[in-house]
């Protein structure tokens, strides 16, 4: 269960307008659980699909515990062009597919949108972003030795000497 504190209350066309100022192709709904808020969950996704953008919705339930659990949820996935299914379970890690943590997590393609997308062809990677402030923010997936070796080569850590 994710706590519920934190977070920044933003208005749905807020989030739109921005997405779309941006030029971005979609959004993403993804953790906290967007089916433990459904509601807003389907009103973020059903406005973005209004605007033309694609959503990717990942959750930590699988569809089968989905479907016919209530409107909301039955709404947001209605309004989701890719679902990405199931708990992440760190002792069954994914090595081949891009986006996802486990291996037991599915790529579940609810509209055309995204039907040619296989998450084979772009194999988890890691995504560097240096701003021009020098802040660096990294999102992906790498387990314990390729990020050793990534944080060695960037210099983000540093070779002992023997």
């Amino acid at each position: 269960m994710f706590t519920e504190r934190g977070g920044t209350l933003r208005e749905v066309g807020d989030i739109i307008a921005e997405a779309q100022q941006h030029e971005v192709e979609g959004i993403t709904l993804i953790g906290g659980e967007p089916f433990d808020q459904a509601a807003a969950g389907a009103d973020l996704a059903e406005a973005a699909q209004a605007a033309g953008l694609g959503v990717l919705t990942f959750t930590g339930y699988t569809m089968e515990s989905l479907q016919n659990r209530d409107p909301d949820a039955a709404r947001l996935i209605a309004a989701t062009d890719l679902l990405v299914d199931g708990p992440y379970r760190e002792d069954e890690p994914e090595t081949e597919r891009a986006l996802i943590g486990s291996a037991n997590q599915r790529f579940i393609h609810l509209s055309a949108r995204y039907e040619d997308y296989d998450p084979v062809w772009a194999p988890n990677r890691v995504d560097v972003r240096i701003h021009p402030d020098g802040t660096v923010e990294l999102g992906g997936f790498l387990d314990s030795e390729n990020l050793r070796e990534f944080s060695t080569q960037s210099g983000l850590l540093r070779r002992r000497r023997s």
